[in-house]
């Protein structure tokens, strides 16, 4: 028979083998719980930096189509007015498209209650000019418009595209109207000389660059202006009407401002039709 101390020797090895035993499971299991976990946060990290990749690759595309305008095309800016710049002269018809066409060329009709005047536009030299009239055309601006400013003495010129010249009253227009938005000027005559030629259709804006809007001017003898006025295209038909205007005088309307009057030979705009872009 075994001693009372044996058998509590014994006991002791027992109990400290279960308790190793014990230790080594719950270390195993531990080992497993941290391969587990680390294996699901090395998928979530893989997985979050595929989602991020594919937003910042997608994200990439979009700011190119923005930054970066198609072939044979030219990014526009216009400039919207904000409210406290808007006027009840302001006609508010939305903006034209970003992006415009700047090769070929379009013609622009002008039909008048005195018969059509056409004009060649440049569209390599003035995209965006050409984008807005095409827009204004589209949206009716002009329609049933009146040339509101005839100028006859140092300049020769016919200045129309005034949206509230319209009407009985078109003889209040103090030639402020225009649409809701502002262009930069394109197409500046700096090496010409006259600048502004009889037969050139050019844009009128306030003196400050960056103000083109809708209201042209048709020159009908030589003028000498500051070469800050975009050239918009040439007149190719209607251009002894212009000159019959410019004939029957003004009525000095503007001769204490900017010189000139409303033409005494009326002028009605009934519509400005753009063609498509021709090669």
């Amino acid at each position: 028979m075994t001693s009372t101390r044996e058998r509590q020797r014994a006991a002791a090895r027992a109990r400290l083998e279960r308790e190793m035993a014990q230790r080594a499971a719950a270390a195993r299991k531990r080992r497993q719980l941290q391969t587990t976990v680390g294996a699901g946060l090395a998928l979530l990290l893989v997985i979050a930096g595929t989602v991020w990749l594919v937003a910042s690759l997608g994200d990439d595309d979009k700011s190119t189509d923005t930054a970066t305008p198609a072939a044979g095309t030219t990014q526009c800016v216009w400039t919207d007015l904000p409210a406290e710049q808007r006027s009840p002269t302001t006609k508010d018809v939305g903006l034209p498209p970003a992006t415009a066409p700047n090769a070929g060329s379009q013609t622009m009709t002008i039909d008048t209650g005195l018969g059509p005047i056409t004009a060649k536009l440049d569209l390599s030299k003035v995209p965006c000019t050409a984008a807005s009239f095409t827009h204004l055309a589209e949206k009716k601006f002009f329609d049933n418009t009146k040339c509101h400013r005839l100028v006859t003495e140092g300049l020769k010129v016919l200045q129309c595209g005034d949206p509230s010249a319209t009407g009985a009253g078109w003889r209040d227009s103090d030639g402020t109207g225009g649409p809701s938005y502002r262009m930069a000027e394109e197409n500046l005559p700096t090496e010409q000389r006259p600048p502004y030629p009889a037969g050139v259709i050019a844009m009128a804006n306030s003196g400050q660059p960056g103000t083109s809007g809708s209201q042209f001017f048709i020159v009908y003898g030589d003028s000498e202006l500051d070469a800050t006025y975009t050239v918009l295209g040439t007149v190719t038909g209607g251009m002894d009407l212009v000159t019959q205007v410019g004939a029957a005088g003004d009525d000095g309307a503007f001769a204490q401002q900017a010189g000139g009057g409303h033409p005494k030979k009326e002028v009605l705009i009934k519509s400005i039709t753009m063609s498509p872009v021709a090669s």
